[in-house]
């Protein structure tokens, strides 16, 4: 007997013991009593024949009858991170990436990123005292990552020269003045020209 027979009966034999309980609580006569007791006896040693995977296989194929795993979210796609090694902290990541925040994580994986951006923060400064400002705290921010003992990756990151970075600055500032085309202004008409236009 094929497990989808076996199923099928299984269904069958479930269906009429609950026909026969409405029957009882409709208040049924004792030769009824007595069919729903041996039906319900019969289930009892039918659950305890069918093993763990008849019973898996049977609820699954049930719920696919029912349309239960119609349109989910993987269907025909690979499920993600199913090849990878585990992760303790994967349900954090995970977090993560779905709600896009920022600003988490281990200290020297922050500071790898902020390094990386720093320049670009740098150039939209408008004053020597600004970069060396935020140089000085971004130096001291890694100062104080490498004194932690907190575990994770180590803190390979690199403090700046505050000087160096004025002058870098600098630098960049004039490169990009020097690309950026001069307005061309139109010269000015008299001012007789000018009331003459605004009376017409």
């Amino acid at each position: 007997m094929t497990s989808s027979a076996a199923g099928g009966g299984f269904r069958r034999k479930v269906e009429r013991a609950a026909e026969l309980r409405a029957l009882r609580s409709s208040g049924g006569t004792a030769e009824e009593d007595a069919e729903l007791s041996a039906a319900e006896a019969e289930l009892r040693d039918k659950r305890r024949k069918v093993g763990n995977a008849a019973r898996a296989d049977y609820l699954i194929r049930d719920a696919m009858a029912q349309g239960k795993f119609d349109n989910l979210k993987y269907s025909g796609k690979p499920i993600p991170g199913l090849g990878e090694g585990y992760d303790p902290d994967w349900w954090v990541k995970g977090l993560i990436e779905r709600e896009h925040l920022s600003g988490l994580g281990p200290a020297a994986i922050l500071l790898r990123t902020e390094d990386a951006e720093l320049d670009a923060r740098l150039d939209a400064q408008f004053t020597e005292k600004q970069v060396r400002d935020m140089v000085e705290d971004f130096n001291a921010r890694v100062i104080n990552a490498r004194r932690q003992l907190q575990g994770g990756p180590p803190v390979v990151t690199k403090t700046r020269d505050a000087d160096a970075e004025v002058q870098r600055w600098r630098e960049r500032r004039a490169v990009a003045a020097a690309a950026e085309p001069e307005p061309a202004t139109e010269p000015k008409s008299p001012w007789w020209r000018r009331l003459r236009n605004r009376s017409s």
